[in-house]
């Protein structure tokens, strides 16, 4: 990332998140693992899986080993792919297919025993997996949710696109113990209160996704929200409170609920 100086912001890097829905118990459940504290961004928050796009997300080889009507130069390709490499490499989940058929909970598995080292070491080794393990990207289940740029002020900068996904049957959340060293599935009513609660460390942009999923009750109705809402770039602009902290402020037409005063004393600093 380039820095920034005293007359430009910083450069924004490009970054995919994927928001993994399913239906439990109690309703509606998302999937959200929790950053190392040695991180570099959101250190010890609860987050979706996601990360920033790599060169390898473009590889030409990938080309032939997507679904979907996705090619490669279509500005969103690579988004794509990063964002299902990210959630496997983070969360362990995989929307792929092998052979015509979704991964299941057993191939998932064995898939990442058998790459979790080479995968750990970065460069093209999820590249590599997919095309020696005959798998397909399931591309076409990704649905834009939301596009969110930090604002210019900030030193750390992301340009990040949300998508919503089913998140693949039979296959079991296992974070990789680097990145990320936590995963659970939770309500996102659930999520908003431990935070509130101070149970755990959720930021801005993630507890206003988790509110705007909240809106649904189950997993086809939060797939098809995010289908039928307008994409809207949102980018917050900084406010100032009567005790001069600074807190996040989002445009009238952004779409998205109001947090809890709770939520938005704990986002001012």
């Amino acid at each position: 990332m380039v820095g920034s100086t005293s007359s430009e912001p910083a450069v924004a890097a490009v970054a995919a998140t994927v928001v993994l829905v399913r239906d439990g118990p109690r309703g509606l459940e998302t999937l959200m693992v929790v950053r190392h504290h040695e991180v570099d961004f959101a250190r010890g928050a609860a987050v979706f899986p996601g990360g920033k796009i790599s060169a390898s997300d473009t590889d030409p080889r990938i080309a032939a080993r997507v679904a979907g009507g996705h090619l490669p130069g279509e500005p969103q390709f690579g988004l794509r792919v990063a964002a299902v490499r990210e959630t496997f490499e983070e969360s362990g989940l995989l929307l792929a297919r092998h052979r015509g058929a979704m991964i299941d909970g057993t191939q998932r598995a064995a898939l990442h025993q058998r790459w979790q080292a080479r995968l750990a070491g970065g460069g093209n080794a999820f590249v590599d997996m997919v095309c020696e393990e005959d798998l397909v990207l399931a591309l076409e289940q990704l649905v834009p949710y939301a596009h969110w740029v930090t604002p210019e002020v900030s030193p750390k900068r992301f340009d990040t696109h949300f998508f919503i996904a089913e998140a693949p049957a039979g296959q079991v959340a296992r974070h990789d113990g680097s990145e990320a060293v936590d995963s659970f599935w939770i309500r996102p009513a659930d999520a908003l209160d431990d935070c509130a609660q101070r149970r755990r460390t959720i930021i801005f942009p993630t507890l206003c996704n988790l509110a705007l999923l909240a809106q649904t009750g189950d997993m086809a109705g939060a797939v098809q929200a995010a289908r039928s809402r307008p994409l809207r770039r949102i980018q917050p602009t900084l406010g100032t409170r009567a005790d001069g902290k600074l807190f996040p402020v989002l445009t009238p037409d952004s779409g998205y609920p109001d947090l809890s005063p709770d939520l938005m004393n704990l986002v001012a600093r």
